[in-house]
């Protein structure tokens, strides 16, 4: 079913095909565990809490461009935790929060009808929703050769990758990422990269920089013309109610995107701007909430994997992307019953019709709960 909302095909809201399922485990004896959305659980970080104190006297209106420190903390935040030094901050943006940048990214860069949009085969479903916004088509891009002959037609404007991804986990490599760029190149095609789950990455070892950005020079050749990162602070920080993130790369595209927003009127709040750069200049509570994450997903994988489900990729981010090799919707209804909600992988495409994913983002109380359930 879908929504037409001035000429636009929008799907109904996925989530609410939830409803029933929720109904269900809310009625177990022993209460819902909730591993559906994924929203953050545990406390913002004092530290964070201070910052948007500090800020609170903001009578005037805020810039679209934001401060000089948010965007230069953006900055030293790239060169320290993700290797890519060189940038400046007139390649920076904050944004209020990644999903309404990846709903309108499309739009801001000028796309609309007979425009293609890349997007993943197992994808964040906002990449296609901003396609369908701006009026242009989206297009699954597994893999390059999956476009198979490319006219102008059919050639995307913009790519969407998402690295770790959203909702399997996969991390791509830098080779991969390099064949993607120089593809982009050859084409002409703006590269979006969607990395908000990077500084949590569970190989052993692997802390921030070991998820490769599409700016690392290893990736870019350190030349980031027709290349966008993603970011949002609210999986490390616990900031999903301040709307903080940002886009960064080539400072052409970037300048584009800002003169839009300046006559739209898209502004992160000034306290918000201050809070987010002390949050990108402070590792420590993201190595503490790392840890956290860390504990839970030992405990739930395990309990995952002797309920008979295999665990596909899901190296990093907050989710484990499992399946019984049945309909998602059978493994939800099960799980249900156990008290226990988790998504559907169809709601992120038909290559996830037969996996759920289980989000890490629960209280200890509430994850061990889920396991002596499972």
């Amino acid at each position: 079913m879908t929504l037409t909302v001035r000429g636009l095909d929008l799907p109904d809201f996925p989530w609410d095909s939830l409803a029933p399922y929720k109904a269900r485990a809310v009625a177990h004896p022993g209460g819902i565990v909730d591993l559906s959305v994924g929203t953050p659980v545990d406390p913002t970080p004092e530290v964070v809490r201070r910052a948007l104190a500090e800020a609170a006297d903001a009578p005037g209106y805020p810039l679209t461009v934001g401060t000089t420190d948010v965007r230069q903390a953006v900055v030293e935040w790239f060169e320290r935790r993700r290797g890519v030094a060189g940038l400046t901050v007139d390649c920076v943006l904050p944004t209020i929060g990644s999903k309404e940048l990846v709903a309108w990214l499309p739009t801001l860069l000028g796309l609309g009808s007979g425009d293609v949009v890349g997007i993943p085969a197992v994808a964040y479903p906002t990449y296609d929703i901003g396609a369908r916004i701006a009026g242009a088509a989206s297009v699954v891009a597994q893999s390059l050769t999956s476009l198979g002959p490319l006219t102008a037609s059919t050639t995307p404007k913009l790519l969407w990758i998402n690295s770790p991804g959203n909702p399997n986990g996969q991390v791509l490599g830098v080779g991969h990422l390099r064949k993607v760029v120089q593809w982009a190149r050859q084409h002409g095609v703006v590269v979006a990269s969607d990395e908000c789950y990077a500084e949590l990455d569970w190989r052993e070892g692997q802390f921030g920089t070991s998820t490769p950005s599409i700016l690392h020079p290893d990736v870019s050749g350190g030349d980031h013309t027709g290349l966008l990162a993603v970011y949002s602070l609210s999986k490390q920080s616990n900031l999903a109610g301040y709307r903080a993130a940002f886009v960064a790369g080539d400072p052409a595209i970037v300048r584009t995107i800002l003169e839009v927003r300046k006559h739209a009127g898209m502004i992160m709040p000034t306290p918000v701007q201050h809070a987010m750069a002390v949050a990108l200049r402070d590792d420590t509570h993201v190595q503490a909430q790392r840890t956290a994450y860390a504990r839970r997903r030992e405990q739930l994988l395990a309990a995952v994997t002797r309920a008979g489900l295999r665990v596909d990729h899901s190296e990093a981010g907050l989710y484990l992307w499992a399946t019984r090799e049945e309909d998602c919707w059978a493994t939800v209804s099960d799980l249900a019953d156990r008290g226990i909600l988790v998504a559907p992988g169809a709601f992120y495409g038909a290559a996830g019709a037969r996996h759920v994913r289980i989000a890490l983002t629960a209280t200890d109380e509430r994850i061990a709960a889920a396991c002596e359930r499972l």
